[in-house]
């Protein structure tokens, strides 16, 4: 089961996020670094565990404010072997440019900034180990083409289940809906991601057949802790 840690940039700092209501996210404050900055958030993360994927949401990005360009590649340099998931509001079209040159850096494509039935063929066109696919919802609203949630065969390899109005809120995670995109996910690893609180949450998400967690909210808080990690990895 994997533990993924999260990063929220925005105006190029580290944000708490909640309920994804991005304009309201303030700078993090955290026990595992000494301010909101990205890189010093996630030498606090390496600090905690051993983590083989670290998530980033490049909000500048995502918002049309401009992409922190540089912002993976000093991860990268500072966590040795971690690859790190990107979220940079790109579309399908826009990822193969960055697979093409990427390397430790893997594209994450949002559903929600997809805008229709030809985002959902082009898909197709990538390979489905070298991105991630965030299936997008807010409330019990699917967060893109509706395409997408029909044609799961187009789905690549990993693919995350963001439920954004439970991020930050303490409520738990959607573990219906979690369990229904892994029972048409036809063996893909699936991640949870949204309100996972504790420990229990992740057994749990376990239990249902999800490969493992984007957490954040519950690392800062100490709700999971180092302990907790090493032995949830095994699970």
């Amino acid at each position: 089961m994997d533990i993924i840690p999260v990063i929220d940039v925005r105006h190029g700092v580290v944000v708490a996020a909640a309920r994804g209501d991005r304009a309201a996210y303030k700078p993090l404050v955290t026990p595992l670094a000494d301010g909101s900055d990205p890189v010093a958030v996630a030498r606090g993360y390496a600090a905690l565990f051993t983590f083989p994927i670290l998530y980033v949401a490049d909000l500048d990005a995502i918002e049309g404010r401009g992409a922190n360009v540089q912002l993976a590649a000093a991860l990268g340099t500072e966590l040795t072997g971690v690859r790190v998931w990107v979220d940079a509001g790109l579309r399908p079209v826009d990822t193969a440019l960055v697979i093409d040159h990427a390397s430790r850096e893997v594209p994450v494509i949002g559903s929600e900034t997809m805008v229709g039935a030809s985002d959902v063929e082009a898909l197709g066109t990538l390979p489905p180990d070298r991105y991630v696919l965030s299936l997008d919802f807010r409330g019990t609203d699917f967060m893109g083409p509706s395409e997408l949630l029909d044609e799961p065969d187009r789905w690549p390899d990993n693919v995350i289940v963001m439920t954004l109005a439970r991020v930050g809120a303490g409520e738990g995670p959607d573990i219906a809906r979690v369990a229904d995109i892994v029972s048409r996910a036809n063996g893909r690893r699936v991640y949870a991601a949204g309100g996972v609180r504790d420990r229990g949450d992740v057994e749990i998400l376990h239990e249902v057949g999800a490969s493992g967690v984007l957490v954040a909210t519950a690392l800062h808080t100490g709700k999971i802790k180092a302990g907790d990690l090493r032995e949830i990895a095994g699970l």
